[in-house]
């Protein structure tokens, strides 16, 4: 089990999904986690304490090894947890991340290991995001964003990079989810707007906003 609370657990997922663009400064996570400043700093201090961040004063923090380490597997239980809820307790998409941002907290290993075997180590959340496996890897597959496809290639979707429930209710609506096949039929220049088709159903028009938030892998 690790031996962090939920708030220390909360900071270090946090770091971990900002620091893809670089050093996060306290601002950013400030604003991720909807706290002072001030809060942001205490917690640094003791996470470098821990030797879980490297953290100077004024020029940002990042994970160390370790922190990573940390986080991947918290990130682990969190989709693991989605996907139990999802595969096996039916939760729609758009209800599963808010539950299991209760239940990632929960830190046994052998019991994550036990669900982990109990859905057949599952590669994929319900979102498309890769769960990390019991040692911390983590597989990155190619996607590409449906704005940059090509007219008439046909494509799977594989993730969706909003995951609030506003845009999981919208995708629901167009009949859109993971592993749903589509293709891109016409774009419009005036407002980068598309008309894609998905399986069978009659062709349907969705925006550049929402257009930006899916990402397929292509068909071989």
């Amino acid at each position: 089990m690790l031996n962090y609370s939920t708030s220390e657990e909360n900071y270090i997922k946090a770091i971990f999904h900002l620091q893809k663009d670089g050093t996060v400064t306290t601002n950013e996570l400030s604003a991720e986690l909807q706290t002072r400043p001030a809060s942001v700093t205490d917690m640094m201090k003791k996470l470098k304490t821990k030797k879980l961040v490297h953290y100077k004063a004024y020029r940002g923090f990042r994970l160390t090894a370790e922190g990573t380490r940390v986080a991947l597997l918290i990130i682990r239980r969190h989709r693991l947890w989605e996907f139990f809820l999802a595969e096996k307790l039916k939760f729609n998409w758009d209800e599963v991340h808010e539950v299991a941002e209760d239940l990632e907290h929960v830190g046994s290993k052998k019991l994550i290991d036990k669900l982990d075997e109990f859905l057949d180590f599952p590669r994929f959340d319900p979102h498309g995001d890769p769960i990390p496996d019991s040692n911390g890897k983590i597989e990155n597959t190619r996607q590409v964003c449906l704005t940059d496809v090509p007219i008439n290639k046909p494509g799977v979707v594989g993730h969706v990079s909003d995951q609030s429930s506003e845009m999981l209710e919208l995708l629901g609506h167009k009949k859109i989810g993971i592993g749903t096949r589509l293709e891109v039929k016409k774009k419009f220049s005036f407002d980068q707007s598309m008309e894609i088709k998905v399986r069978q159903q009659p062709p349907t028009h969705i925006s550049w906003e929402l257009a930006k938030n899916i990402f397929v892998k292509y068909e071989n």
